[in-house]
Parts: C-alpha cells; sequence; structure tokens
C-alpha cells in the first residue's frame, strides 16, 4: 500500500506531502488543485512507462506545468503585507515527484534541459532513487541515477555502476530494471504498471460502451470502457457473479445485467421492472451507463495494488451517490483506492473509521490541506 505521495513544483502544488490510506478521498471546491494531484499520480505510472516526457507535452510541456509563483511564500506574502514578488532562486528548477509504500519508495526530478536543440521543450530526468523504508535516508537507498550514471547497490553494500550514459529522456525503471541485478527495480517497476486510472469513461452518444465488440476474456476494463460487455462477462464467469448482481440491484432494484454473444460479438443488455425487452447500452442514460462501467472497474477479477478514480459521481443522480460510495468501500478491500471528487455527498457517503479525507484549498495561488498530518519527507538532491 502507498502511504504517502509527495509532489513539489507541479501547477498549484508548490510542496504537496499527503499521507494515504487503503481508501482516499480528495475532495475540495473547484479551481484548489485536485485534477493536478490526480494528474501527478499519473505522471509517476507514466515514468514507469516511459510516457512522462509525452504525457507532459501532452500538457503544453514542462515550463506550462512548473509551479508558477515565487520559491518561497513568506508569511507576510500571505497575509498581504507585502507584494508577492519573485526572489534569487537558490535550488534549481524542475518538478519532483513521489511515494512511498510499506516497503519501498521513488522520488525523481524532472527539469529544463541544459542545452538547446529542436526538442528543448522536452523535460530531462535529472535524478531518480530509490530506497527500502519509508523514509530517505543517506545509507538504504538501493538505485540512484545522477544524470546520465545509474549505480545499483549490491547484496554486500557496494555500489555497481550499470550505466553511463543513459539518455535523459529515458528512466532507469525502464532500462536499468533487470531480473539479475536490480531485482527489487524491476518488482516496483511492475507495481507501478499496475495502476490503474479511470477518469475517461466515456457516456456520451458515440460512447465505445454504447456499441457492440468484439468480445475477449477482459479482466480489466479499458480506460474509456470500450470493452464494457466482455469486461462484465469476464466478471460472470471468472470474479463474483453474485456481488456483481448485487451491486447492480442495490442502485437498480430488480434490475440485472446480462451479456449475449453472437458470432464473436458481444452485447450489454440491461432488465427492469415493467419493461418487456431489455435495454441495450445504446438506450441506457448517461447516469446507468457510468454506474455500470464502474462497476465493471471495481469488481474486476484482477484487482490492482492502487485504483484512482477522477470525479466517478459524473453524471450519476444523487440518488445513485449512495450505492456508488458502497461500491467504492467494498472494492477497498481488495485494492487501495483513491478517490478525487468535488462532490460534497459521496465524500460523506465514504467517510468512516477506515477512510482517510483530504480536503484541499488554495493558499495564496497554493494547494494545501489545512490539518492534515504532517508527514516527514526527503527530496534525494540532484
Amino acid at each position: 500500500m502507498i502511504i504517502t505521495i509527495a509532489v513539489s513544483g507541479y501547477r498549484s502544488l508548490r510542496e504537496l506531502v499527503l499521507p494515504l490510506a487503503q481508501l482516499t478521498v480528495i475532495t475540495g471546491a473547484n479551481g484548489v488543485g485536485k485534477s493536478s494531484l490526480y494528474r501527478s499520480l499519473r505522471l509517476l505510472a507514466d515514468i514507469s512507462q516511459g510516457r512522462a516526457i509525452s504525457s507532459l507535452a501532452q500538457e503544453g510541456g514542462l515550463a506550462s506545468t512548473l509551479w508558477a509563483g515565487p520559491e518561497q511564500l513568506s508569511r507576510r506574502m500571505k497575509s498581504g503585507e507585502v507584494p508577492i514578488t519573485g526572489t534569487m532562486r537558490r535550488k534549481p528548477i524542475g518538478l519532483k515527484l513521489g511515494f512511498t509504500s510499506s516497503d519501498y519508495g521513488y522520488a525523481v526530478e524532472l527539469g529544463l534541459p541544459a542545452e538547446t536543440s529542436a526538442f528543448s521543450n522536452d523535460p530531462e530526468i535529472k535524478t531518480e532513487v530509490v530506497w527500502v523504508g519509508e523514509y530517505l535516508r543517506r545509507n538504504n537507498s538501493f538505485a540512484e541515477r545522477r544524470g546520465p550514471g545509474v549505480r545499483i547497490r549490491s547484496e554486500d553494500g557496494s555500489w555497481d555502476q550499470v550505466s553511463y550514459s543513459l539518455p535523459a529522456f529515458d528512466s532507469m525503471m525502464t532500462h536499468s530494471a533487470d531480473p539479475r541485478s536490480a531485482p527489487e527495480l524491476l518488482n516496483l517497476r511492475g507495481r507501478m504498471r499496475d495502476w490503474r486510472f479511470y477518469d475517461q469513461l466515456r457516456t456520451d452518444r458515440d460512447a465505445p460502451a454504447r456499441k457492440q465488440q468484439i468480445g475477449t476474456r477482459t479482466p480489466v476494463l479499458a480506460s474509456d470502457g470500450a470493452d464494457l460487455a466482455a469486461a462484465v462477462q469476464t466478471i460472470l464467469e471468472i470474479g463474483d457473479p453474485q456481488a456483481f448482481d448485487e451491486m447492480i440491484t442495490d442502485a437498480f432494484p430488480r434490475s440485472s445485467i446480462e451479456v449475449s454473444a453472437r458470432d464473436g460479438v458481444f452485447t450489454l443488455q440491461m432488465r427492469q421492472r415493467g419493461l418487456l425487452r431489455p435495454l441495450s447500452t445504446a438506450e441506457l442514460s448517461d447516469g446507468t451507463l457510468r454506474y455500470l462501467l464502474l462497476v465493471a472497474a471495481l469488481m474486476t477479477p484482477r484487482p490492482p495494488s492502487l485504483m484512482v478514480l477522477n470525479e466517478p459521481e459524473t453524471s450519476l443522480h444523487p440518488d445513485l451517490i449512495p450505492p456508488l460510495a458502497r461500491l467504492i468501500s467494498n472494492a477497498s478491500g481488495r485494492s487501495q483506492i483513491v478517490v478525487v471528487s468535488h462532490s460534497q455527498a459521496l465524500a460523506q457517503a465514504l467517510s468512516g473509521n477506515n477512510v482517510l479525507t483530504h480536503l484541499l484549498e488554495k493558499d495564496t495561488g497554493e494547494t494545501v490541506v489545512p490539518g492534515a498530518e504532517p508527514v516527514g519527507w526527503k527530496w534525494p538532491r540532484r
């Protein structure tokens, strides 16, 4: 389980370190930084798959995602006693991302390129460190990257240099993870690649989930929900069909879901009390379809170590918020879940003894979490 998430220099997240629980709810008003926190988690996952630079490019490049305020915000600046002005920078400009789990920790810093080229908008990976335990200390790291050099700690405690010329756009997570020399790094990379994110479950008229699809075994719902019918059929065959039916009837009493397969083409249908025929996905309301997509995602027969949901309540009628909360709570028994939502109703419905809720706010342009438990964190030096 991820214990801590840390972000520095990303949009309004000037310096944010948050604890996470098995089920964590991130909430707050519009514009306080919820989406930035969500995207920072996605960026961490993208680094493990070599997609961080392309992901940042889609956001306008590194320069457009960096914290736009001064390096330091004094108390007098925040109170309005003195104007907010820039000062002489003491630290290099960069975007830092990191997390710790119960066994490993990882941190990376992305910075501006040192040399001018046609790809001068591409960020460079300046530093990467993987360590054992919750906190980075002087002697508990086992994989370090400084510039183009990567070294791995061997079993006897000495360092082995495994690369002298790793390109600045490549991560050691993708190019230095070796089953013999760096099995821990390989293990961590596999975990990060297993993280799942759902924020693009389309329900519009042309949504892929409304169309018939060639079906194959689908233990993991696609990020856009295109393979909904196949994912549901997979749950019914190798997952927990009884729990699936209970989650459907919890939201839609006396309703049921069935999947028909004809010549390899899968069609999902919903039977409702009082109707003489089932309704296809093309006929369902946006809210009903979104709920079915969330059921398929959360009841996966192959639960990930981490699942992040961004505004899952979109398009849902208020009556579906309590069933959605029960669905998420049920799934958190099998996966660590982070819910990013502006819905106070959903946050309230999810509240409980084992749920950690962070209410984000803005203070002088910076995302803060008043009342959050202080968490120790140390960034690796560049």
